[in-house]
């Protein structure tokens, strides 16, 4: 029987079985930051072990850093003491840091893969959900807890129950204006956000095939939301290109002979999967949410559902929506495009490209967050500075941001917020802020019109 992209990969770092069960994974690259790594940093400490591979190690500052300012002292004190305590770690166990001020700063999931670090075939942890970002790449990449992260830089390596395999194919031609964000909200709201649990997914098909790095690095991102431990892509001319020529990525003949490695990393013809999905992407449109998770999303056309549902009541109460409705023309008063789902450049060109001429309407406040200080100067370097900021928007600097409220960044409570971010829990953005999850272009559009439109008109 064939082997899957995932068995391949899983396979080529399975140490050892304990008693026929659990697997030890070795790990090829550990990402940190300065939320999830102080209390796995005093553990080692406390115990007195050192760091087994610093150098396979690398640190960021992205959660609790503000977006204006960044060369000014931090005025919050516990994300000053973290960044703080971060740097010290770093220092004294010989990690390399991008800190603030860094000319490579920035989200970790955005940071990683732009400077090559993030390569097919390897295994990656972050204790970080989002992390199953850099599967796009046909990594194994997943978030782990802070117990686990100690665990990694102990010994570089985990311990783990083996996942199941879930194939989700989408073929067909999408529509125009159905981005990758469209196509991951659309399978989340056809799966449940339940459905993934236990599972390592493969998004295979044209569409997946189609699309850019970026693209497919939105779609694994948003795995998590599904429930599983990640999502995979199988790598390609597209994931070769992208990779090539990068700073951490190899030279030269060690690049060539890295592809021919690459190339193998593909799921074989009779390899079985756990479950399987297929989608037409003819029924793909531009996507919302209107709930408290990312699978309570509709094609903007549509109505909020009118089912029955304990949950459904719970969450319309929280949002004020009304069952039955459209969210079409419902005012907006703040857009936030950034975060690790939706903060490359390929989501800046095609809001700029949305928003060129026009204005922005005056009972909204739009940020823009770059995922990077490499995604800050494209930004200024292709001329979107001067298309956003002529249009209203304010550009800030690279950061997590709105996505989550841990930093200066919050929505009010009881505003809407059209989110490129990756999750509309309830308080996610700030005490009682409500969020609507979109794309990049739909968030455009709803900051120029101050209210949700139809943009399939448009087009």
């Amino acid at each position: 029987m064939g082997k899957t992209l995932f068995d391949k990969v899983w396979d080529s770092h399975s140490v050892t079985t304990i008693e026929n069960g659990p697997h030890v994974l070795y790990i090829d690259k550990h990402l940190i930051h300065e939320v999830t790594s102080p209390q796995a940093f005093k553990e080692l400490e406390n115990r007195g072990i050192a760091l087994f591979r610093p150098k396979q190690i690398v640190a960021t500052a992205d959660h609790n850093t503000p977006t204006k300012n960044q060369h000014l002292p931090i005025k919050d004190l516990q994300s000053r003491n973290q960044l703080e305590q971060l740097a010290k770690n770093c220092t004294k166990n010989n990690i390399e840091l991008y800190g603030l001020g860094h000319k490579y700063n920035g989200i970790i999931h955005v940071i990683a893969p732009e400077l090559g670090m993030t390569q097919p075939g390897m295994t990656i942890v972050c204790g970080d959900s989002h992390t199953s970002t850099h599967g796009a790449f046909g990594s194994i990449a997943f978030g782990i807890g802070t117990s686990q992260v100690a665990q990694v830089f102990a010994s570089q390596s985990l311990i783990l129950e083996r996942p199941k395999t879930m194939r989700v194919s989408v073929n067909g031609k999408l529509a125009k204006g159905v981005l990758a964000k469209d196509v991951i909200l659309y399978i989340i709201a056809k799966l449940g956000t339940n459905s993934g649990t236990g599972y390592f997914i493969e998004y295979a098909g044209n569409v997946f095939e189609d699309m850019t790095m970026e693209s497919r690095m939105t779609v694994c991102n948003m795995s998590i939301e599904m429930g599983a431990r990640g999502g995979m892509i199988a790598p390609d001319k597209t994931t070769f290109d992208y990779i090539k020529g990068r700073k951490f990525a190899p030279k030269g003949d060690a690049f060539t002979k890295k592809v021919t490695y690459w190339k193998s990393l593909k799921t074989d013809s009779d390899a079985i999967f756990d479950a399987s999905y297929e989608f037409d992407a003819s029924d793909i449109e531009p996507m919302i949410t209107y709930g408290t998770n990312p699978g309570m999303g509709i094609k903007i056309t549509e109505k909020i559902p009118s089912e029955e549902s304990e949950s459904l009541e719970k969450s319309l109460k929280y949002m004020g929506f009304k069952k039955g409705t459209s969210l079409i023309n419902q005012p907006i008063n703040y857009v936030f495009i950034g975060s690790c789902t939706n903060s490359r450049i390929e989501d800046f060109r095609i809001a700029a490209n949305y928003i060129k001429g026009k204005q922005k309407a005056k009972n909204v406040n739009a940020l823009i967050v770059p995922g990077s200080q490499l995604v800050a100067k494209q930004i200024v370097e292709e001329g979107l500075q001067t298309v956003f900021e002529e249009a209203g928007f304010e550009l800030r600097q690279p950061g997590c941001s709105a996505c989550l409220a841990m930093n200066d960044d919050k929505i009010p409570e009881g505003e809407y917020c059209v989110s490129t971010s990756n999750r509309n829990f309830e308080g996610r953005q700030g005490q009682g802020a409500r969020t609507l999850l979109a794309s990049p272009l739909v968030a455009a559009s709803v900051a120029i019109s101050g209210k949700i439109i139809d943009i399939t008109k448009n087009f």
